[in-house]
C-alpha cells in the first residue's frame, strides 16, 4: 500500500516556473515506477510525464510538455518531483501523481497505475 500526497501548486504568470513534489508513504517506493497526471475542467485526466523506478534517464514525456517539463525522483526521501518551466494557460490543470506497483515499462494509461495521491492545482494566467 502506497499512500502519495502532492504539494507545490499554485498560482504563477505565463512563462513562469513550477516544481511539484509527490511525497510516498511506504517501504516499496524505490520499486515503483511513478507517473504524473493532469486533468484540465471538462477534459479527460491525461499523461505528463513518467519515470522508472530506477530513475536517471528512464522517463516518458507528453508531447505538449516536452522540453519544457522534467521528471526526477529521490528514492531516499520516497519523492517525485515534477520541474514544470515555460508554463502556458493550457497547462493549467489538477496535477496528479500516481505509482505503477507492477512497473515492467512506463505506462501513459491510467489504468497502468495502483495508486494515485489527492491532487494538486496549478493555475497559470495569460
Amino acid at each position: 500500500q502506497v499512500q502519495l500526497v502532492e504539494s507545490g501548486g499554485g498560482l504563477v504568470q505565463a512563462g513562469g516556473s513550477l516544481r511539484l513534489s509527490c511525497a510516498a508513504s511506504g517501504r516499496s517506493f524505490s520499486n515503483y515506477n511513478m507517473g504524473w497526471f493532469r486533468q484540465a475542467p471538462g477534459k479527460e485526466r491525461e499523461f505528463v510525464a513518467g519515470i522508472r523506478w530506477s530513475g536517471g534517464g528512464n522517463t516518458r514525456y507528453a508531447d505538449s510538455v516536452k522540453g519544457r517539463f522534467t521528471i526526477s525522483r529521490d528514492n531516499a526521501k520516497n519523492t517525485v518531483y515534477l520541474q514544470m518551466n515555460s508554463l502556458k494557460p493550457e497547462d493549467t490543470a489538477v496535477y496528479y501523481c500516481a505509482a505503477d506497483s507492477r512497473a515492467y515499462w512506463i505506462g501513459i494509461a491510467r489504468a497502468s497505475y495502483d495508486y494515485w495521491g489527492q491532487g494538486t492545482q496549478v493555475t497559470v494566467s495569460s
